[in-house]
């Protein structure tokens, strides 16, 4: 049994997620399924990155705390994760006193060591809203190809890089006044003086992809520069020791000591032993999966940090490439820049998690999602190949043979065909080679298909003395089925969970995978995953220009609205739209504690008619004992929420000021299930 940690690069709290992030999170989610499976010790970590300007001034034009405005995206991408089936053994945040303490400690060793030095540097700074600004946060036109509108440390056009000091006219985002130069103090990681550790690293690491060696190598080629980890106030983040509150760590310094904080946090809940993963002398596995923008904070400023205070260095480093769409950057006008939760509200995880699988190799590739192709890939392979086996064949056992299963394999030489690829299999799942994997399970579908077309069940089953033959051939089709939805388990878990109920079986693991089922009962069969209908396609494309075309229209009456809206009052709807919201009159009859939650309570709440469970963030503000026997109100017509402690049917209408929550009640008098108008 092997140990091993997995980390994923921590999403940017500050927006929702899009499939260009899932398809990274995708990938990760697979590989550990397949660790598990096999018996591995395989902890799953991440958590929300929180800290930075963005975010500050995100939460500002919003009228909210930043705290407030990165605990609703990390709910959000939480939610998102979970429907994705993207499963975090821990899910944690950066602005969290766990990942501080990490931080600082680590921040006070490189100190200790000489690591760390301080000198004055020009930035830009914005006279109006008395910020410095980051360059990102200056734009203007570029020094090089006079393309306008473009970002001050690279033109998106012709890609250069430079300083914002370069740029032609430039504006600040935040105020739109033209920046003036201002010294500030600055503290630098001094990383030139580890550039042979470094190299070390690099050398005997066998497992990082050759694409991140040759970056690497580059990096180390034109010269190691010692590295920015201060920011000045203001700004959201944690505030550097012996700065008064005045300097602020990076947020790309404290945001991968979210991979040890959010670990920690699981061992101090689970037990595990923290030091058997990240001391120097560890023999677990530690991996990184990230997208290929991040490589330069990962491969080299990570591992030097670690190196420089007694942690352990990852074993691998994986990067994935950019994800297109119709073979082209995803565009918000054209209805291709889709949300995650957008592509949710049309179709299921299974779909996107195997076409992505099909696509992903172990090098930096840019994935290309093209639509048409996915539906005829997704309806082709998964419906069309590999449930048709046991669609064509369940019904002569169930119907004939009372769900039995043969006592005999039909044809031997066929089965040990399948099992000759098992560890062909394996080494594609453990060498991130999902696209081959897939490409040899579909070969055993074919050839699964071709075994059923060869005796034509269907036609046997009429002749008395061919009964036997049937009940043999088909036996052997449910077990090919079984073969190949076991190797589809790491990619596909919500059909396969079906499959198993099917097959009448639990949790398969790898190793059992070729084995065959004989004299066993199998369930009644019942569809397993419907086909991709191409208006599902079109129903999300119009979804997401219908989202861009509403965010322009904010844009354009902000200016007016943040002086005159002082509520933060949301967007006008009319009359029909309140319309659609049932609310109802609901009596609290159970409360409890969720386990694994710091936020949620369970609430059951009694309808009248019916009962629902509900899960609510009102942890903080209300113990579960006082809850019981109050009224409140919900909204009823909510969709079904799966989350991992549950499904949450519902949601309960509190009022708050995001410091503080008040469950509504109705007047007295009001019954459960009485409709609110």
């Amino acid at each position: 049994m092997r140990n091993i940690l997995v980390t994923n690069a921590l999403p940017y709290a500050n927006g929702h997620l899009h499939l260009g992030h899932m398809l990274g999170y995708i990938q990760s989610d697979i590989w550990v399924r397949f660790q598990k499976m096999r018996g591995n010790q395989c902890h799953f970590v991440c958590g929300s990155d929180t800290h930075g300007t963005p975010i500050m001034l995100k939460a500002k034009k919003e009228g909210i705390k930043p705290e407030k405005l990165v605990e609703q995206m990390s709910q959000a991408h939480r939610d998102d994760f979970i429907d994705f089936e993207v499963e975090f053994d821990n899910y944690h945040s950066t602005h969290h006193p766990l990942n501080q303490e990490i931080v600082e400690d680590i921040y006070l060793k490189l100190k200790a060591n000489d690591l760390i030095s301080t000198r004055e540097i020009a930035q830009a700074y914005d006279p109006k809203a008395e910020m410095f600004l980051p360059d990102r946060f200056v734009k203007g036109t570029c020094p090089k190809c006079k393309a306008e509108d473009q970002y001050g440390d690279s033109c998106e056009v012709c890609g250069a890089t430079y300083s914002p000091t370069d740029l032609i006219n430039p504006k600040s985002v935040v105020s739109g006044e033209t920046p003036i130069q201002k010294n500030s103090e600055h503290f630098f990681f001094k990383i030139s003086q580890l550039s042979e550790d470094i190299q070390k690293w690099m050398k005997h690491n066998k497992a990082l992809q050759p694409e991140v060696q040759n970056k690497l190598k580059e990096w180390f080629e034109s010269g190691l520069q010692d590295w920015d980890i201060s920011r000045d106030a203001p700004y959201f983040g944690f505030p550097i020791p012996g700065t008064n509150n005045k300097k602020f760590f990076y947020v790309w310094l404290d945001a991968p000591m979210g991979y040890i904080a959010s670990f920690k946090d699981l061992c101090n809940r689970a037990g595990i032993d923290f030091d058997a993963y990240w001391r120097q002398d560890s023999k677990a596995e530690l991996y990184h999966f990230i997208g290929k923008d991040i490589i330069y904070f990962h491969a080299l400023f990570w591992p030097a940090i670690l190196n420089a205070v007694d942690y352990r260095t990852p074993t691998g480093v994986f990067a994935n490439g950019f994800l297109t769409v119709n073979g082209k950057k995803m565009s918000k006008s054209r209805g291709t820049f889709i949300a995650a939760r957008t592509y949710l509200n049309h179709l299921k995880a299974d779909y996107l998690r195997y076409y992505f699988a099909s696509k992903l190799t172990p090098r930096i590739d840019d994935i290309d999602l093209n639509l048409e192709d996915f539906v005829q890939k997704v309806n082709s392979d998964v419906v069309g190949k590999v449930v048709n086996i046991a669609s064509r064949c369940a019904g002569f056992i169930n119907k004939r043979f009372d769900g039995m299963l043969s006592e005999h394999i039909h044809d031997q030489e066929l089965i040990e065909r399948f099992h000759a690829v098992h560890e062909e299999i394996t080494m594609f799942f453990e060498k991130r080679d999902f696209s081959q994997a897939l490409r040899v399970i579909m070969q055993l579908a074919d050839q699964a298909n071709q075994y059923v077309d060869a005796y034509k069940p269907w036609q046997l089953i009429k002749e008395e003395a061919q009964l036997q033959t049937v009940h043999e051939v088909c036996s052997l089709a449910i077990n090919l089925f079984k073969i190949i939805i076991g190797y589809l388990k790491p990619v596909m878990p919500e059909l396969v969970l079906k499959a198993e109920h099917f097959l009448n079986i639990n949790q398969l693991q790898w190793a059992e995978i070729p084995n065959v089922l004989l004299g066993h009962k199998i369930n009644l069969f019942k569809p397993l995953i419907a086909r991709v209908e191409p208006e599902k396609i079109e129903l999300i494309i119009e979804e997401t220009k219908k989202m861009q075309s509403e965010a322009e229209q904010v844009t354009e009456v902000a200016p007016e609205t943040e002086v005159k809206n002082s509520l933060n009052i949301a967007n006008e709807i009319k009359i029909d739209d309140f319309f659609k919201v049932d609310l109802r009159v609901a009596q609290i009859i159970e409360a409890e504690h969720v386990e694994g939650s710091d936020k949620l309570l369970r609430l059951k709440l009694d309808l009248g008619q019916e009962q629902r469970q509900v899960f609510s963030g009102i942890k903080a503000a209300y113990n579960p004992e006082n809850l019981v026997g109050k009224y409140t109100v919900m909204v009823a017509n909510l969709a079904p929420r799966k989350m991992r402690f549950g499904l949450s049917e519902g949601m309960v209408l509190c009022a708050g000021d995001g410091d503080s929550l008040y469950l509504l009640e109705p007047d007295q008098g009001a019954i459960p299930g009485m409709r609110i108008s």
